[in-house]
């Protein structure tokens, strides 16, 4: 360091006509290098011939850092190459932009559910929603009964959907199900389930009892749901509507059937379904339904309740009545819920749905599929509740 001028510690003189006293206190660190040994030490300032500062720091192995670079070592990516810093630098900034897009994708979703709701309150109070001949409201069914019913469909019975492209894209289709579970929440579940998973977001008409629409309040629900009355001519104006069509042929006499018949198919009546479908040149579509039968394992019905209410029957299970209305809480089974191949009818003649001989094939067909469905689902069930 031959070139290097050593200002003592007590010399207040100025250097080159004025250094500033910051430059004397890096001479101090100057001096300090020279007497261990007169070599550059990694960080050491360096002097031009002249007596000025050369306005760098030696980094390792003599590389020269801009002025200033020295004050900012350690912050992060500090001592690596200009390049490395620039991409850590990128991803810092991704990962900040994707942390703040996640915020703003959140609170754009309560937006948007507040816009909707909104919306949805003016289209009710203006009257701009439609109702078709059946008492059908499917603005209220979408943004209304199908928000109670999802969080029961998802999180308290877990239901898994299987084989739901079975069901057709377009044009009508008859939906056949078992029925079971003592309360026809199957029905309700099966409703989610092809209006929450299907593809070309198709809707399903399900066919109620008389029952359901004597009752005050589950009439009007029921309408409004798209449900209606089971008669043919209900089922085959709606299936040359275009409708996607919901059955459970077993009536009460499957979902009031006692636990120890569980998963045990009833009669599926005359096979009026069958007719309906070939009329109607629609598909018929087997489902098979597993975790309704043991939500309300029904142990007993006792039938003079039931004619004294006006019920088909009076279901006695493990905790009801004994429990009260807590009785009524559904055990959290876990349910699937599984689409078979469709069957199709359009294949035959007109006058097909009249041949009770064809009718009873098809419908001991569509009976013998969903009953192994069964089967086999039960055999893939690792537990009732999970």
């Amino acid at each position: 360091m031959a070139d290097a001028k050593v200002i003592p510690f007590d010399d207040d003189r100025p250097r080159g006509g004025g250094a500033p006293r910051a430059q004397r206190r890096r001479g101090t660190a100057r001096r300090k290098a020279a007497e261990s040994g007169g070599m550059h030490e990694p960080g050491a300032v360096r002097e031009t011939a002249d007596g000025r500062d050369a306005g760098g720091v030696d980094g390792p192995e003599g590389a020269h850092t801009a002025p200033g670079a020295a004050g900012l070592s350690g912050l992060p990516g500090a001592g690596l190459p200009r390049e490395a810093r620039a991409s850590q630098g990128a991803r810092s900034g991704t990962q900040g932009g994707a942390e703040s897009g996640a915020g703003g994708d959140a609170d754009g979703g309560w937006d948007r559910r507040i816009a909707g709701g909104l919306a949805f309150l003016r289209r009710r109070l203006t009257g701009e929603y439609d109702v078709d001949a059946f008492g059908y409201d499917r603005d209220l069914t979408d943004k209304v009964l199908m928000s109670l019913l999802r969080p029961v469909y998802e999180n308290y019975f877990r239901v898994e959907v299987k084989g739901i492209e079975n069901i057709p894209s377009e044009g009508g289709a008859l939906i056949v199900s078992n029925h079971s579970g003592t309360l026809p929440l199957d029905g309700l579940m099966l409703q989610v389930a092809v209006h929450d998973n299907h593809p070309a977001d198709r809707r399903l008409r399900l066919l109620a009892a008389d029952l359901v629409f004597m009752l005050p309040v589950v009439n009007e629900l029921a309408r409004k749901a798209g449900h209606t009355l089971a008669c043919a001519e209900d089922a085959e104006a709606l299936l040359e509507a275009g409708e996607v069509v919901g059955v459970m042929p077993e009536g009460f006499k499957g979902v009031g059937k006692p636990f120890s018949e569980r998963y045990k198919l009833q009669r599926f009546g005359r096979g009026g379904f069958v007719s309906t479908a070939l009329r109607a040149g629609a598909p018929i579509v087997p489902c098979s339904i597993v975790g309704a039968e043991e939500i309300y394992p029904m142990i007993g019905n006792s039938k003079t309740l039931a004619r004294l209410l006006g019920f088909p029957y009076f279901p006695i299970t493990p905790t009801f009545p004994w429990l009260g209305p807590l009785g009524a809480v559904p055990l959290p089974t876990k349910w699937t819920i599984q689409f078979g191949e469709p069957i199709p009818t359009d294949g035959y003649a007109p006058e097909a749905a009249d041949d009770p001989m064809l009718m009873f094939n098809l419908t001991d067909q569509v009976r013998e599929q969903i009953q192994h469905t069964l089967y086999k689902l039960l055999v893939q069930r690792r537990s009732v509740f999970f």
